[in-house]
């Protein structure tokens, strides 16, 4: 079975490849789920890092509905992280409801070729897994990252199986979400060909600041935060 190591620094991404693991999927800040990494750690970690690296490319956190502008960012990063090198882009783009939007995923897919393409955990928001699944392979997708529209992929294995069942050689089903050492063998018992994990520990600690840089307001998934035209006037204005 293929681990890929979800890595979201250079370090993480050296010590993936020293332990042996199969690949990464390289990204940035883990606590919102990943975005797109700088240009810096991408380009650092393919020169030195001998594993296929798969990139995330989202260009902020919260929901998976983009704009036209950050649709335009998703397709630029994708190019650029084909120009450097990378195996393969992680992403994906839903609709005001959830649905897929297929027109701007397939066009994605087609940029990235012929790099693999992995639809991201986007796909445990959508409200028909196994619908979702069909547009996916229809529309050339090389795998689908989920946890089984669960909190963790132990508590989603049933539906993981179901789709890993109905998809059959069609695309890969890749397991994500809270696998450990201590479950990884559920993944392989039931014929999952690849898992998909952080497996973080802490590595290095710091003082508590007294001044915190953490915001929790911005932790809200169901809300987007953008800096506000009139809040920006009336600074100017006093």
């Amino acid at each position: 079975m293929e681990i890929e190591i979800c890595t979201t620094s250079f370090q993480s991404a050296k010590n993936a490849e020293l332990a042996g693991a199969g690949r990464i999927e390289l990204c940035s800040e883990l606590a919102v789920g990943g975005i797109t990494p700088s240009y810096g750690l991408l380009e650092a970690v393919l020169k030195k890092v001998s594993l296929q690296v798969f990139v995330l490319v989202r260009p902020r956190s919260g929901n998976f509905v983009y704009s036209d502008e950050e649709f335009e960012i998703i397709k630029n990063d994708i190019r650029i992280s084909k120009e450097l090198g990378c195996a393969g882009i992680v992403s994906g783009v839903l609709k005001d409801d959830f649905s897929i939007d297929l027109i701007r995923t397939k066009e994605l897919v087609e940029l990235a070729k012929p790099l693999e393409f992995t639809f991201h955990r986007a796909f445990d928001l959508t409200p028909n897994p196994v619908e979702s699944l069909e547009e996916l392979i229809e529309i050339g997708v090389n795998r689908i990252l989920t946890s089984g529209k669960e909190i963790s992929a132990e508590k989603g294995i049933d539906l993981l199986k179901k789709l890993k069942d109905l998809a059959k050689n069609r695309l890969r089903i890749l397991p994500g979400g809270g696998i450990r050492p201590e479950n990884v063998h559920l993944f392989k018992e039931n014929g999952f060909k690849e898992i998909h994990a952080s497996a973080s520990s802490v590595w290095k600690e710091s003082p508590k600041p007294k001044i915190p840089m953490n915001s929790e307001q911005f932790f809200d998934e169901t809300k987007l935060f953008v800096s506000d035209e009139e809040k920006i006037r009336k600074l100017i204005q006093k």
